[in-house]
């Protein structure tokens, strides 16, 4: 199985002025990550607007990114939603295109008992050879996955880790202490990132290293090194950045700033709305004080 990197971005999915899927800019950009510190790309998960895109665009997707960075970096595809069958489709779908590994998010709105959970991800996971990483975000999906549903999960052979984003450390490092070994823990949250690899997470699928990929992986390497008086320091720098990409829901955030860097990636879809007048200037302000990772060639355009 594919080795996944420790910094792994949660990619935006460009879009042309008219609204459509701009494969251009996603080639450009995936390649722009990961000149700028991240190792892969996590596709069409919540910050590529993954329930505003047909599945025909996920697959475009996956192929072009798949295509543009060639071996230089991992490419992990979002694969799951509330349909099982609908979800093991399109795993072998990706699986066919060539990407490295599959995203499960947790099934939305139909709220299935940790037991559902369980079934759900093993149907997914015996259905392809790809490495799965499971995804715990309740509060996208009002279902949280349980501790001890997620040991249980550890033990089928594909499911290689899960990206924890509920916010709760107490239950990110009873996962690191039970899993089985070489199980990964990835943070779902750009701010528990330093925190949980204190525990002994793995890394974190980032929003963030959109703009500080660099120093993100300076952070993690110092972590992983013991230096952690230097891991503090760069993870305190960039809480506030941290917070700004959340002033409302992401990927809004982080869309306007990768935009106002000088990346052109075009507005959310619908039900999506670009960015308020009041939240973009405060999201400026936190900008002017950080340095971006992110290559930009031309202002407005790369």
């Amino acid at each position: 199985m594919a080795k996944l990197g420790r910094l792994l971005t949660a990619m935006v999915t460009p879009f042309t002025e008219r609204g459509e899927l701009d494969t251009e800019q996603a080639r450009k950009l995936a390649k722009a990550l990961l000149d700028s510190g991240s190792e892969g790309l996590v596709l069409s998960g919540t910050t590529g607007e993954s329930p505003t895109l047909t599945r025909e665009e996920k697959l475009r997707l996956f192929a072009e990114v798949r295509s543009a960075v060639g071996h230089r970096g991992n490419v992990v595809a979002n694969t799951g939603n509330y349909s099982t069958a609908e979800s093991v489709e399109l795993t072998r779908e990706a699986e066919k295109l060539g990407v490295d590994a599959v995203l499960l998010v947790v099934p939305y709105y139909n709220k299935p008992t940790q037991e559902g959970l369980y079934l759900h991800f093993k149907a997914i996971a015996e259905s392809t050879h790809l490495p799965c990483i499971v995804y715990n975000v309740p509060s996208r999906t009002v279902t949280a996955l349980t501790a001890d549903t997620v040991i249980k999960l550890s033990k089928i052979e594909n499911i290689v880790g899960i990206k924890e984003a509920s916010g709760n450390l107490e239950q990110a490092a009873r996962v690191i202490q039970e899993a089985r070994p070489g199980f990964l823990v990835w943070s779902g949250n750009d701010g528990d990132t330093f925190p949980m690899m204190a525990l002994g997470g793995y890394g974190v699928i980032s929003v963030a290293s959109h703009l500080v990929g660099l120093q993100m992986q300076d952070m993690m390497q110092r972590t992983v090194k013991g230096d952690m008086a230097g891991a503090a320091a760069i993870h305190r720098r960039l809480l506030s950045l941290f917070s700004a990409l959340f002033i409302v829901s992401n990927p809004i955030p982080v869309k306007f700033a990768v935009n106002e860097v000088g990346f052109r990636v075009g507005n959310p879809r619908l039900p999506l709305t670009p960015l308020d007048e009041k939240s973009a200037a405060q999201l400026r302000d936190v900008l002017k004080k950080h340095r971006i990772d992110l290559p930009v060639r031309v202002p407005g355009a790369v």
